[in-house]
């Protein structure tokens, strides 16, 4: 198939594949407006026909009522049979175009905005998997699934002011224009009322746009007090502290709810008022009109075709207000929340040293000697303390990219043991050999379905120990050339842990491997031990022994 008939293709039918578009660009001068607006025109191989199309699609609304006036004037009142089978054929054709425009072009829009939402999901994603954890507000998974759903998709929303707005302007223009060779004092009436409605919604939106954004930080701290009780459910339930979760839950959702509906107030007074100004400005043009009539000034079809218009351009006057006033709110608000994310510097996080600068030219001292030093296949244990090994693991991130750096906290995804620590490409045997190194064969056989058996989000249906076991497994399935451990056997007994000590040096043979820890179990099967404070070296394994 050749490359144009596929990208035609893509007209009729949402690809296969996320399409490309250019890169919306965010730097320190970005603000929310500039975001909104480049987001706008983010997928304009989309919007581009789409918006010519509705500009089609609401010209051939606005030639309704000139096709019903000529066709009142040359047929009805003449009783000519010919002229009338030729306006109604004239208007059937024009009802086939706008109906063509409006299917495609909202077809096209909705691509688009589909195109740009994939994107910007695709940004927050990136920068919220790739920054160190546990930072700011944001570091809540509710609020994190918040900035990356809600917020994206209110933001991706603004694609729609590019195209629908922009058919209604024409519509209006076109009625205006028409109106103007009627009666120039109407035509200039609408002509110069449209930008005034503009301006007011610009104006008055001021509220909705602040209310919009208190109620997406709402919505977000809701789902995040929610995800941060829901991950800690098994020592609230162990501590009895049930009641007051929900107490602290019913809070965070009250005011959530409190925020919901001021911004909805708020979007109901400023549609409200600007459905009120633009119904009274069609009414006054209506009014005006029929004073033009009784006076003589135009006549009865020229009447027919201004009631005919300005009844119609009532609709694209309150859709533009509305479209230019609610979704521009709402995604400026959305857009600033994005941007506060995504300004974040990859340095500014609480995992990174918090201690005087020595410990942290400590730190990247030892980064750099262990990435020459360590040779393929030797494991290197450093003992260090835990501020020492947050510095190490933080550097190592900025200086080996082709690390796989595993912090102590240990994350699981919704799923089965099986599937968290298979990863893409892993061959079965892998898999079992890295289960069965970390410590996890006993889960085969306590757990209902073996490894089979779900975790829960985030792991919830295990013990801690038994989650720590299941991330070290996922690491070592990942056979990483360099593999950085913080801790893996913190939170299992003396005996589990000596065992996974010796599968992992057993798994990871052949690979080069460091290990932060304090552990016994683990400095006894390393190659070599460096400490932190004043470097030490065991020259072989077997003084560790």
């Amino acid at each position: 198939m050749s490359r144009r008939s596929g990208r035609d293709r893509t007209w009729l039918q949402t690809p296969a594949e996320p399409v490309r578009t250019r890169e919306i660009r965010i730097d320190e001068r970005t603000t929310p407006r500039r975001l909104t607006l480049r987001v706008m025109t983010g997928a304009r191989r989309y919007t581009v026909p789409a918006a010519a199309l509705s500009v089609t699609h609401q010209l051939g609304e606005a030639l309704v009522p000139v096709l019903m006036g000529v066709a009142i004037e040359r047929a009805v009142s003449t009783g000519d049979v010919a002229q009338l089978v030729l306006w109604v054929a004239l208007l059937a054709a024009d009802f086939a175009l706008l109906s063509f425009s409006w299917r495609f072009g909202s077809r096209l829009a909705e691509l688009g905005t589909l195109v740009v939402q994939h994107q910007l999901r695709s940004m927050v994603s990136t920068h919220l998997l790739t920054r160190p954890p546990s930072r700011g507000a944001s570091a809540a998974p509710g609020v994190a699934l918040s900035l990356a759903t809600s917020d994206v998709s209110r933001l991706s929303s603004a694609v729609a002011i590019g195209v629908y707005p922009v058919g209604q302007l024409a519509a209006v223009v076109f009625g205006g224009t028409v109106l103007l060779v009627i009666s120039w004092p109407l035509g200039l009436a609408v002509l110069l009322g449209a930008p005034v409605v503009l301006w007011l919604t610009d104006r008055t939106g001021g509220s909705l746009r602040r209310r919009s954004g208190d109620e997406q930080e709402a919505a977000a701290a809701a789902a995040g007090e929610a995800a941060d009780l829901m991950s800690g459910y098994r020592v609230l339930k162990g501590v009895h502290a049930e009641a007051e979760a929900g107490r602290r839950y019913r809070r965070a959702s009250g005011t959530a709810l409190e925020s919901t509906l001021r911004a909805r107030r708020a979007e109901g007074l400023f549609v409200g008022t600007m459905d009120l100004t633009t119904g009274l400005f069609v009414t006054a043009i209506t009014v005006a009109a029929g004073i033009l009539a009784v006076r003589g000034a135009i006549g009865i079809v020229e009447l027919v075709t201004v009631v005919g218009l300005t009844q119609f351009l009532l609709e694209p006057l309150q859709s533009l207000a509305r479209n230019a006033g609610t979704l521009w709110a709402s995604a400026n608000a959305s857009a600033a929340r994005l941007l506060e994310l995504l300004r974040e510097e990859p340095g500014d996080d609480d995992d990174a040293p918090a201690g005087p600068v020595a410990e942290r030219g400590a730190a990247e001292s030892l980064v750099a000697e262990l990435a020459q030093d360590v040779p393929g296949g030797e494991l290197v244990a450093v003992a260090a303390d835990a501020r020492t090994a947050r510095a190490l693991l933080h550097t190592i991130r900025g200086a080996r990219p082709d690390a796989l750096v595993v912090p102590h906290e240990a994350h699981l995804f919704a799923g089965t043991v099986r599937e968290n620590v298979t990863l893409p490409g892993a061959d079965v045997d892998r898999v079992a050999a890295a289960l069965d190194a970390a410590g996890c064969g006993e889960l085969a056989e306590i757990l209902p379905d073996g490894w089979d058996t779900p975790v829960g989000e985030g792991g919830a249906s295990l013990s801690g120990g038994q989650r720590q076991r299941v991330a070290l497994a996922r690491a070592l399935a990942a056979d990483a050339p360099l593999l950085v451990l913080h801790d893996p056997t913190t939170a299992v007994d003396a005996v589990t842990e000596a065992a996974i000590a010796e599968g992992l040096r057993r798994v990871r043979a052949g690979r080069r491997t460091v290990i932060l820890t304090r552990s016994p179990a683990l400095l006894q099967v390393a190659d070599r031990v460096v400490e932190h404070a004043a470097p030490r070296e065991h020259a072989t394994a077997g003084e560790h022994r």
